[in-house]
């Protein structure tokens, strides 16, 4: 019985696989968090999370090794790693870090939404082109992912029945530096979302 099963007594054969259900969600969300900060270039924070994540992951496992006749704490185990992969990715999705390019396909007369889009301060592209049925206005933008739904909200309002795709974008150069200055938007935003919801 170590030092975690003796404070809680009797409770602990419940307390403990609780509490390492609860260290694997965390500290796998953060590596899931880690490893798309990595893919996004950001170095730093992808290297602090990086020590979160494994000095909870050695808390964990230390409890599972310190109270190996219980197996309930395996479950709860995998069960958090399963969790935690969940957690993680919804984490992600709600800080929408990154840059997005966006392809917009139309028949019809694209003016009105290209107009508003540069009104709203995104950087326009549009080229005309041989579509299947014939000819079609292809546009570009590039935004931050942060911005996706309200750029799909003025597609939708001037071209509800255009054809658009969304693909990553790993790299945007100094010509865009709005892109570059405020890749961490996202980021920003969810942390203030987060503090004004606690006021």
């Amino acid at each position: 019985m170590n030092a975690v099963a003796g404070l809680f007594g009797d409770y602990g054969i419940i307390i403990i696989p609780v509490l390492i259900f609860l260290g694997r969600i965390i500290d796998v969300s953060i590596g899931t968090v880690r490893i798309i900060f990595i893919s996004k270039g950001l170095r730093i924070l992808a290297s602090i999370l990086g020590f979160f994540e494994v000095l909870i992951w050695l808390i964990a496992i230390r409890e599972i090794m310190a109270n190996l006749d219980n197996p309930i704490n395996f479950i709860a185990y995998a069960a958090g790693f399963g969790a935690g992969n969940y957690v993680g990715i919804s984490i992600e999705h709600k800080i929408s870090i990154g840059t997005l390019m966006i392809r917009i396909i139309t028949q019809c007369d694209a003016t009105l939404l290209v107009n508003c889009l540069r009104e709203r301060g995104y950087g326009v592209t549009c080229v005309d082109a041989q579509g299947a049925t014939g000819d079609v206005k292809v546009i570009f933008t590039v935004i931050r992912r942060a911005e996706l739904d309200i750029v799909r909200s003025i597609i939708h309002e001037f071209n509800p029945k255009a054809f658009y795709t969304i693909e990553e974008v790993k790299y945007v150069t100094e010509h865009n530096p709005a892109l570059i200055e405020n890749r961490m938007y996202g980021l920003r935003r969810w942390i203030t979302g987060l503090l004004t919801k606690r006021k």
